[in-house]
């Protein structure tokens, strides 16, 4: 091989879609950040006195950042992506980086609104590294949006779980080194790939070999998710010596990079030029149709006046021939004044715009159901970190970090079973949604009850509930209401954890827990005035705190019945819905 060879296989490699593809995932496995504020906020309330109030409002500031992404959404149509990702590392730096200096003393008290708006700002950071990573893979896979958005979105949820081991490796003495870890490795890890995760052109690389490069990173993020699953329990029930961490966190890193082989393979020990490009009609069908500017689809409503009523018995293929001739005819009428065209408001299925779309009643269903249900998701993540030091747990992190596999599992499980509903039997997508909040709703009422091992069971069921909601509910936006706003109508949708963990953080789980620790308090107190009469010696001052399965029983048992009232909802979607998933997916059954 020449050096002219050589420097023509290095360009294919850097322009290879898959490349990009695999560097993406890196970015999103260390983009959700968000999840590590259970692991965090027990050092900022402890260093600050914060009562479970103010840590509260530090979780919602949290969960605002990580759900208003409509800025990142725009300027992505401005910026590179390379420059929409180096807005997202500043944010996530200065953010983190401030709070650090406050849990560190380098910088005096700030006022809680200060902190807030710097977990606000650091953490919507990571909106901005979504955005790049998933427009550049949906523009690069435009044939596979699923697995893609699939993938990208487990890693990102299983983020907290990788960022918390290679803490563990790292053997901080102190947790603060935490936040300083959470301000620093997502911005290095960013800065290293942000030249390479752009669109490059991949609706022309199709190759034969996908479905098995496709499979082979599927395969890969099942062995990661396991793995993770069976270090963090090996830490939770051993004692591990910190050689041996190092080497579970070695192969751990081994593991993510792997996939790098997938791009290495393709392009230095493939065939020559084994790429499939798309033909003209088929690449303007990938990269979508191109309107003039003013442009505008017109539907005429007399189509649904004049098409017989057997045509939406016709297969998919054969029924919209016939409406497109049916429209055909009718466009000529018009023009010879024979008829006056009109244009019709969206049914079901078809294009709608966010305005349009929030007068509807499916639309809102929706969307009530997600802030009762990952409103109540996104609670229990924000408190796993108080629910363990309640029970008397010291590493927190362990189930912080299960929460994050179960949240990846979700997604991947939900994405899946949600097809298979939709593929096999024409099922309304939202049914497996009720199924997802049921379970959830299971593992609230076991915590609730305080049986056996009932950490474990709400950390899966929540993780896995949660996660599910992610990959059901944007398949289900753009089956009722189209792609052409599908980006508006996903950030609004977005907003409903935000709002449910606004919502049931601040006005049931810090009021009971806050009630609870007063209390406890109470009584600490009478025992320190007993003593005192004694002539014992008491013990250092503690902080307001609860212990105990009682601080959060009683909100467990309110977010399920939340979470039962969310099914109901779902349920009546699922009713509402039945036609449009009939002739959306009827066809392909048997």
């Amino acid at each position: 091989m020449t050096m002219l060879d050589l420097q023509e296989k290095f360009n294919a490699f850097f322009h290879n879609r898959w490349l990009v593809f695999v560097c993406a995932m890196w970015v999103q496995s260390c983009a959700g950040i968000g999840y590590l504020f259970g692991s965090i906020s027990p050092v900022i309330k402890s260093t600050m006195g914060y009562n479970q109030r103010q840590v509260a409002l530090l979780g919602v500031a949290k969960d605002l950042g990580d759900s208003i992404g409509f800025i990142a959404g725009s300027l992505c149509e401005v910026f590179p992506i390379w420059g929409l990702m180096l807005i997202g590392v500043v944010q996530n730096f200065v953010g983190y980086g401030v709070v650090w200096l406050v849990v560190t003393q380098k910088l005096p008290s700030l006022p809680l609104w200060v902190l807030c708006l710097c977990i606000f700002v650091g953490t919507n950071g990571e909106t901005y590294f979504n955005t790049g990573a998933l427009v550049s893979c949906v523009q690069n896979f435009p044939k596979n949006r699923g697995p893609i958005v699939g993938i990208l979105k487990g890693f990102a949820g299983l983020s907290g779980a990788i960022l918390t081991q290679i803490y563990t490796m790292l053997n901080a003495p102190d947790a603060s080194a935490l936040v300083f870890m959470v301000a620093v490795g997502p911005s290095m890890v960013v800065i290293a790939l942000m030249f390479i995760v752009r669109p490059v052109g991949g609706h022309k690389q199709n190759r034969p070999s996908d479905n098995s490069s496709f499979l082979f990173t599927f395969s890969l993020c099942l062995v990661l998710a396991a793995y993770l699953l069976g270090v963090l329990l090996l830490q939770d029930l051993v004692d591990l010596s910190q050689a041996l961490v190092t080497f579970l966190t070695v192969v751990l890193i081994i593991i993510i990079l792997f996939p790098v082989l997938i791009p290495i393979v393709l392009v230095f020990f493939s065939g020559p030029v084994a790429v499939a490009v798309a033909a003209p009609s088929e690449e303007a069908f990938l990269l979508g149709p191109r309107k003039q500017d003013g442009e505008e689809e017109v539907i005429l409503s007399e189509v649904e006046d004049e098409k017989p009523e057997e045509v939406d018995t016709l297969p998919a293929a054969e029924r919209h021939k016939r409406i497109a001739h049916l429209q055909a005819q009718l466009f000529q009428a018009a023009a010879e004044g024979a008829v006056r065209v009109k244009k019709r408001k969206p049914r079901r299925g078809e294009d709608f715009t966010l305005r349009q779309a929030l007068v509807k009643a499916d639309f809102w269903l929706i969307f009530v159901s997600l802030v009762l249900a990952s409103g109540s998701g996104l609670t229990i993540i924000d408190n796993m970190g108080q629910m363990c030091e309640s029970l008397g747990y010291d590493d927190t992190s362990i189930f912080v970090s299960m929460v994050s596999i179960w949240n990846f599992l979700g997604r991947v499980g939900g994405g899946y079973i949600s097809e298979s509903i939709v593929s096999k039997y024409a099922f309304p997508r939202p049914v497996s949604m009720a199924i997802f909040q049921v379970l959830m709703a299971v593992g609230l009422i076991y915590y609730a009850l305080a049986w056996p091992a009932a950490i474990y069971i709400v950390s899966i069921l929540t993780g896995l509930g949660y996660g599910a909601h992610w990959a059901i509910v944007p398949a289900a936006a753009s089956e009722l209401f189209g792609l052409k706003s599908f980006g508006a109508l996903y950030n609004f949708l977005t907003l409903s954890s935000s709002i449910g963990t606004l919502l049931f953080n601040e006005v049931i789980a810090s009021g009971i827990y806050d009630h609870y620790a007063d209390l406890q308090s109470g009584l600490k107190q009478q025992r320190s005035l007993a003593a005192m009469a004694a002539g014992l010696a008491l013990g250092e001052d503690e902080s307001l705190s609860c212990s105990g399965s009682i601080c959060y029983s009683l909100t467990c048992a309110i977010l399920a019945g939340l979470c039962l009232i969310a099914v109901v909802l779902s349920l009546i979607l699922v009713h509402r819905t039945k036609r449009v998933y009939a002739n959306l997916y009827g066809t392909s059954q048997g």
